[in-house]
Order: structure tokens, then sequence, then C-alpha cells
């Protein structure tokens, strides 16, 4: 939009997609389901697959509307399945941490648990930055439990008005996917390879015990991006590299090769694998992984297929298929 020209009407920016993107789209029906996705939310969020270099090539406003529905189906697909998976993670680490420290004392916790920076040498760059993790994760948890008193957040003010410490079990309810994965990353060694043991994840491809954190990591941001009702279907919330670790875990597990998180199917794998080492009953796993083959099958029927093809990676069908076997098992 040119400095000082006024803010364009829905049917100038009809006008807009037509004359000048070549999309076509027209009539009340389509008025309104512009209106409905948003023109900066619907249009200017899908017009592009990952990264704004990559552009897609609509012809037609319908075919804007078919991955707008892949995206919200793929929500609506994982967002009680990552609640699952994020509850479960927490449980599982506080059976371990409540059995080692013996209390539910989050500063009891604190000094005999949180104990990764000594495990470099002192006054190294590693433990320098290990103690400030640990500094900072207790910083947080104080912000948060303050904020949450703020908010009128029962179980909070529970503790408070009774005027004891609030217990560990309380502080995972209210901790954020990130600052509970930066809590997991704090713990020594030997702690953090219980919670491995007691998740039931491959620990040979575990060697140092952070294959839970990088699996919390992994899923904050999915996790986030849903709660948010941002794009996933390309996986652009992806916000930082995956560890080879969790990687080869994975495809030891489920027997799909090639994974490296950049694309929506992978995140599919990883929801999956950890639904059956949570004993999850196969027909919900198995449900979950036909519904996404379904949802992708859609899809294709409605767009062109190399548009589809841009989407949706080569190798989806065959990732799909060795993960129907796994789910089975």
């Amino acid at each position: 939009m040119a400095k000082n020209e006024p803010p364009k009407t829905i049917n100038g920016l009809m006008r807009y997609l037509r004359d000048i993107k070549g999309i076509k789209i027209n009539g009340p029906s389509q008025k309104r389901k512009l209106r409905n996705i948003g023109y900066y939310h619907g249009y200017k969020g899908y017009r592009f697959i990952n990264s704004p270099a990559k552009k897609l090539a609509y012809s037609d406003f319908n075919q804007l509307l078919a991955i707008y529905e892949f995206d919200m189906k793929l929500k609506a697909l994982l967002y009680s399945q990552v609640m699952t998976i994020e509850t479960a993670l927490k449980s599982y680490s506080l059976e371990i941490i409540l059995d080692e420290s013996k209390s539910g004392c989050f500063n009891e916790i604190f000094h005999t648990l949180l104990t990764e920076y000594k495990s470099f040498h002192l006054g190294s760059n590693d433990y320098i930055k290990a103690l400030k993790r640990r500094l900072s994760i207790r910083d947080t948890i104080n912000n948060t439990l303050t904020r949450y008193y703020t908010f009128d957040k029962r179980v909070i003010k529970h503790f408070y008005h009774k005027d004891t410490n609030v217990p560990i079990w309380a502080i995972f309810e209210v901790l954020s996917l990130g600052d509970f994965g930066k809590f997991i990353s704090c713990l020594g060694e030997s702690t953090r390879k219980n919670i491995s043991k007691n998740l039931g994840l491959n620990i040979s491809c575990d060697p140092n015990g952070k294959l839970t954190s990088s699996i919390i990591y992994t899923i904050k941001d999915l996790r986030n991006a849903i709660a948010h009702n941002e794009i996933i279907f390309d996986a652009r919330f992806k916000s930082g590299s995956i560890g080879n670790p969790l990687i080869r875990c994975v495809e030891l597990s489920t027997s799909v090769s090639g994974i490296n998180f950049n694309s929506i199917v992978d995140y599919i794998v990883l929801i999956t694998y950890l639904l059956r080492i949570l004993s999850i009953s196969k027909l919900e796993v198995q449900r979950f992984v036909n519904d996404f083959e379904s949802c992708c099958e859609h899809l294709r029927k409605l767009i062109p297929i190399n548009m589809y093809n841009q989407i949706i990676p080569t190798d989806t069908n065959r990732k799909v298929t060795a993960l129907k076997i796994y789910a089975k098992k």
C-alpha cells in the first residue's frame, strides 16, 4: 500500500487479488469466505510455503481455501494429541523428580537436582552458561507464580493463602512447555536419563540424557503454533535445528526414514511415536495416522498436483505407510 493511500475495502482487496495477483475471486460467497479467513491472516499467510520466497501460484481463490481448510484440519487433529503428550511429559518427569528429591519443595529440588552446571569445569564458558540457565529458570518460576497469583489462578492462590510453598506439581501446572524444557535441561545427567527411561525412550539414542528436553522443545514449537492459531501445514513454526539423537531415536523406533522435521509429516511421525510409548490405545493411534492421510488425500483432490507436491513432500506416502505399520505394533 502506497504512502497515505487509504486502506482497501473488502471489495478493493478482491479486485487486487483478481487484477494484480491473477486469482479468480468473485461473488458474495467468496467475499464472505475471504472475510472469515481474513485477508491478512488468510491470503497473506497462505500465499507461500515456509518462506515468502517460495510463493504458491494461485489461480483460483478456492485453491487458497483448500489449503487454509487443510491447515485448520491439521490443527484440530493435533490439538488433543499434543495436549495429552504435554501433560504426560510433565507427569512422567514429576515421578522421577519426586522420587529422587524426596521432596515436593522447589527450593530443595533446585539445590539437589538442578545440577547440570556441575558437570562442567568451574568457571568455563559451559559452566557459566549452564549456571545462568539454572538461575534463569528459578527467576522464571518465581515470576510465573506471581503472574498466576495475580491472574487469580486457584491452584496457586491456595498455597499462598495457606502461607506454604507452592509444590513442584503445582508449578508444573502453570509452567509453559518451553520453560518446562529449560527446567529438564538443568537437571543432572542421571536424573535426565532416569526420566528418559521412565518415558520408555530408546536409551541407546540418549547418551547424555538430553533426549527428553529435545522432545519438549520440538513439541513446544508445534504446540504454541496450534494454540495461537498460527499456520502449521509447512512447519514454518520450527524455531531451531532438531538434534540427531531425537531423529535417530524416532527413525529406529518407527522404521520411518528420512526424518528432518522440515515438513509436517515428520511431526506426525513424532507424535505417533510418543503416543505409542505412552501406551495410548493402538486404535486411537491408528485413527490419528489414518486421519492425517485422509486430510492429505482430500487436499490432493482440490488443488493442482504440482501445487500439492510443493506442499506435501513426495516421500510422505512412504512415511505414512511405514507409520501405519508401526502404529499397529
